[in-house]
């Protein structure tokens, strides 16, 4: 019953390959502008905001968590928007909502503001997952979704890949590099704009027959999925949020903590192919592997940050890990809720981003009461502990 369930939906919104492409093009750069930018940047900035600012580790941990918790609140709008109006408005929001985000991240005078700037850039990647993965849901051709899925999601890295470079352009003046950052988001918001369907056109089934949020029930294995996205949530805030604040901190330069991060975007781009290799391992094998795999390069960054090639090996590994992990959640949840693929991505990346938002301020935490590698060896002990927690079934 759910596979003819699963084939009518992809009938009824099926808009031909090269268009599938198209979409898949400009919802990578989405992604790339709202979660390589906006959101994670922030930690890339974290040692100058630190300076520029007068923060301490918790105090920078907890300004992380107001973006996660923008994003956790955007991220349930984006879900029940996009079942009510459609992929499109919703998408185009969550680029004008980076846009605005960086721009008053540019224009700070104060911690305040800083943390306002950063809570709605960071609600924009709430806002722009659900809408993008339910595009690509309802235009892709079967044998190309995941595919395609995957590589829209791998726009994280390459944001990540993005923001290093302009930090190294700009490195005498960050206001600059975060004005940069908003024109980039604009241009991409822009771009959505037109490539985006609009409801009831071509590759949307205009909402005709597909059941509403409110009569979706959580099957059980729902529950699965969203305790090993909070799990990788918690694992991942370490790098994050303080990735480059302890390789700069260990003794390193600042170029280092900056290549660090253009190799974990640049390796990012690998998670492109978390969908093929999920089909050909199989999803369980892939999802326990690579949460062990995770937990070793974040324990690892924590003990050997003072070696710069380490810290860059360990970036460029966290990188290809973490955008196929998520990659994997995001096939995850559509097929756990196959009538409504929205509601299945949302509700994983809820709890992904309400385990960072955890995860940030109580590491921020460990760090000012231990140490900052401290810190990552309970972000690593996390990850091993969310290596157990693996899907039954195939996505």
């Amino acid at each position: 019953m759910t596979g003819t369930v699963v084939r009518l939906r992809r009938r009824a919104g099926s808009g031909g390959a090269g268009g599938a492409v198209g979409l898949a093009a400009a919802g990578m750069s989405l992604i790339a502008a709202c979660y390589g930018l906006a959101r994670f940047a922030y930690g890339l900035f974290v040692p100058t905001f630190r300076t520029e600012f007068h923060l301490d580790a918790a105090t920078a941990g907890a300004v992380a968590a107001g973006s996660y918790a923008g994003y956790c609140v955007a991220i349930v709008v984006a879900t029940v928007a996009t079942s009510r109006w459609g992929a499109r408005p919703v998408a185009v929001a969550a680029g004008a909502c980076a846009t605005v985000g960086t721009a008053v991240i540019a224009a700070a005078p104060g911690t305040v503001v800083l943390a306002l700037g950063v809570v709605l850039a960071g609600s924009s990647t709430g806002l722009a997952s659900p809408p993008m993965a339910e595009a690509v849901a309802r235009s892709a051709p079967p044998r190309l979704e995941p595919r395609l899925q995957t590589v829209v999601n791998a726009g994280t890295g390459l944001g990540v890949l993005v923001s290093g470079p302009v930090a190294l352009l700009f490195a005498g003046s960050w206001r600059w590099a975060w004005a940069a950052f908003s024109v980039l988001a604009l241009a991409i918001t822009m771009w959505v704009w037109l490539t985006m369907p609009r409801p009831g056109g071509p590759g949307r089934d205009g909402d005709r027959g597909v059941a509403p949020v409110s009569g979706i029930r959580v099957p059980r294995a729902g529950w699965r999925l969203f305790a090993a996205a909070f799990s990788m949530g918690l694992a991942s805030a370490a790098t994050w949020t303080f990735g480059r604040d302890l390789v700069t901190a260990a003794g390193n330069s600042a170029l280092t903590g900056v290549t660090m991060w253009i190799a974990l975007g640049a390796a990012g781009l690998l998670g492109a192919f978390a969908g093929d290799l999920t089909t050909r391992v199989g999803p369980a094998r892939c999802w326990t592997i690579g949460m062990l795999l995770l937990g070793v390069v974040t324990a690892t960054l924590g003990l050997a940050a003072s070696s710069a090639v380490v810290a860059i090996v360990a970036g460029a590994a966290f990188g290809a890990l973490y955008i196929a992990l998520t990659g994997l959640l995001l096939l995850w949840g559509t097929r756990v809720f196959p009538v409504r693929p929205v509601v299945g991505v949302g509700a994983a990346f809820l709890l992904l981003a309400l385990g960072q938002a955890a995860g940030a301020p109580v590491l921020g935490a460990v760090a000012d009461a231990v140490t900052l590698p401290g810190a990552f060896l309970v972000a690593a002990a996390a990850a091993g502990l969310g290596a157990g927690i693996r899907p039954r079934h195939r996505p």
